[in-house]
């Protein structure tokens, strides 16, 4: 691969710039999509639903933990974006140097709690009846792994900040394809059960660690740092916190959300509607991989022009990702409405959950056609260093909406209510969000490209 400079992201045509970016996330979102999909498939099919169910017990809860390392991987990518287009690289190596240690502080102390209280967590997230057997033993060995994933989704997001995208495809694909390997050698041929289900993933988080610490330490990254760059610095911990709250918020709105729908599900269906949600869960996290890889690639590019002063890129980045995001999105709907029964078989073949699995998935991605704007205009606040809005913008979906549709509906209409709160919630934060958006735009941007 040759060398690309991260002045590119200033230089470059939007819509090329955009594609050069978005097309490695995708790809990479895809693969490592595909592998929990694929993993989900192996689980089920080799091991029961109950396992299935396992899993998405443990997932918020061990998902929760390493996002510390993306929240602190986005927040310092926000600044390293911007240092570099404003030519401040001292700042941008000073930045990586401090989210390292802090990855690696909060981390270590998460999962040291985590494992001490192992089995109220499993309950408390869903891990109930015939589930929690093999919720603790997936959750158990996937914990000692967790550090290494955090670190991973700090380095993913630096290698972005400073225009790599195609090393930070790499890294999402090492884990997802290793991880296959190992649960086929694991499961299959050995035998292990959860227990190779666990390994399988730590194992590939492990190899993919490997890799990024290649990388940093290779002539490929522009972050060089020395151990005075581990130590920490207020002020720069003050703005990743600031920017990095905002994705830590939305993944622990997520987690106390798996939480109550668990919970919730498991008291209407038991174990069968359980099962159907982390079905669910799986498709919103492999469907829409183009618009996640679209908002991964917009980041960089609108941090470095806005940190760049060149505020007609910004406006122009925004407008063209939002656009190829909805396209996009449009055609995974599509998809999801036309063949949700042949989707569900591919998981098991469980007939209970074959015939409430498809009606349930339609409307969970109802809305999906018009999410682009919600998605992208909240990481649009937060790619120009704005905490606050992107923090707001980033819960009105989750947290202001869904979460109090998720205790009022199934109170009247059962488990179709918990269907329903996932595209209600979508479509008024895609509301809230384009009017903020928009008034961002002409208020604080458009007045600065009138008189440049």
């Amino acid at each position: 691969m040759s060398k690309i400079s991260s002045s590119t992201l200033g230089t470059e045509p939007i819509g090329k710039l955009l594609f050069r970016q978005a097309v490695p996330a995708s790809i990479g979102i895809l693969v490592m999509s595909l592998n929990i999909l694929v993993d989900t498939i192996f689980v089920g099919n080799w091991i029961g639903a109950n396992a299935i169910a396992g899993i998405n017990v443990v997932l918020p809860v061990s998902f929760f933990i390493a996002a510390l390392g993306m929240s602190i991987g986005i927040g310092g990518a926000s600044i390293i974006s911007r240092a570099l287009g404003a030519n401040n690289r001292e700042k941008a190596i000073h930045t990586f140097g401090n989210e390292i240690t802090l990855t690696l502080i909060l981390t270590i102390l998460f999962v040291t709690v985590g494992l001490i209280f192992t089995d109220s967590l499993v309950k408390s997230f869903g891990g109930k009846g015939d589930i929690f057997t093999n919720a603790k033993t997936y959750y158990e060995i996937v914990m000692y792994g967790i550090p290494f994933q955090a670190l991973n989704m700090m380095g993913n997001n630096s290698m972005r900040a400073e225009g790599k995208p195609k090393y930070a495809m790499i890294a999402m694909i090492i884990p997802s394809i290793s991880n296959l390997i190992l649960d086929y050698i694991f499961i299959n041929i050995l035998g292990w059960g959860m227990t190779g289900a666990a390994w399988a993933t730590t194992g590939s988080t492990i190899l993919c660690f490997l890799f990024v610490f290649w990388f940093f330490m290779s002539d490929k990254s522009e972050l060089k740092i020395s151990m005075s760059h581990l130590g920490l610095q207020k002020s720069i911990l003050k703005e990743i916190a600031s920017l990095g709250f905002v994705t830590l918020s939305r993944q622990a709105v997520v987690s106390i959300i798996y939480l109550f729908l668990n919970n919730i599900l498991f008291n209407i269906g038991g174990e069968a509607s359980v099962a159907v949600f982390a079905i669910i869960g799986r498709m919103l996290m492999f469907a829409l991989f183009p618009v996640l890889g679209v908002t991964q690639g917009f980041l960089p590019i609108a941090g470095y022009n806005y940190g760049a002063e060149k505020y007609q890129r910004v406006i122009q980045s925004l407008n063209t990702a939002i656009i190829s995001a909805s396209i996009l999105a449009t055609v995974v709907f599509a998809i999801i409405m036309i063949f949700p029964q042949e989707i569900v078989r591919v998981f098991l073949n469980d007939k209970k959950i074959i015939e409430q699995a498809p009606h349930a998935m339609r409307l969970v991605f109802a809305a999906t056609p018009i999410i682009a704007i919600q998605m992208i205009g909240a990481a649009f606040f937060q790619s120009i260093g704005k905490a606050v809005p992107a923090l707001l913008l980033t819960l009105t979906r989750q947290g202001f909406f869904f979460i109090p549709l998720l205790f009022i509906l199934p109170h009247f209409l059962g488990e179709l209510g918990v269907w329903l709160s996932f595209p209600i919630a979508d479509f008024l934060s895609t509301i809230v969000t384009g009017y903020f958006l928009n008034r961002e735009v002409r208020k604080k941007l458009k007045p600065f490209i009138a008189s440049s």
